[in-house]
């Protein structure tokens, strides 16, 4: 990644970003999967960032923590960084139960190998 480009945007992202792009890949999964014979359940998610805990230097005194590539902790030398890991469960907030990728309607196998011929 290091100085290209088209990694620029994966530099400096809070890991609290970093977690709410898998939320909202999750959102675009179910309502792409809307209308589909088949549906996943979504299962726990292990998530394993390095990070390194940076003082906000606007004075607020806040901290906060910064997940880094292998290319941006290798250049950074001094800098200390620790590794985070930890297992989000997905429930669907409207009803509190699993979260599903597609429709609850009942599937059908009339499109599936021999059964759809």
């Amino acid at each position: 990644m290091g100085n290209d480009s088209r990694y620029s945007h994966l530099d400096d992202v809070e890991l609290a970003d970093a977690v709410q792009a898998v939320r909202d890949g999750l959102t675009t999964a179910a309502a792409r999967g809307a209308g589909e014979d088949i549906v996943f359940e979504v299962g726990e998610i292990a998530m394993e960032f390095t990070v390194e805990i940076r003082k906000d230097a606007k004075g607020s005194g806040g901290v906060k923590a910064w997940v880094v590539s292998a290319d941006a902790e290798a250049s950074r030398g001094s800098t200390r960084t620790h590794t985070v890991s930890f297992t989000l469960t997905p429930k669907d907030a409207r009803t509190g139960g699993s979260l599903r990728v597609g429709n609850d309607r009942p599937g059908g196998v009339s499109r599936f190998g021999s059964a759809g011929r």
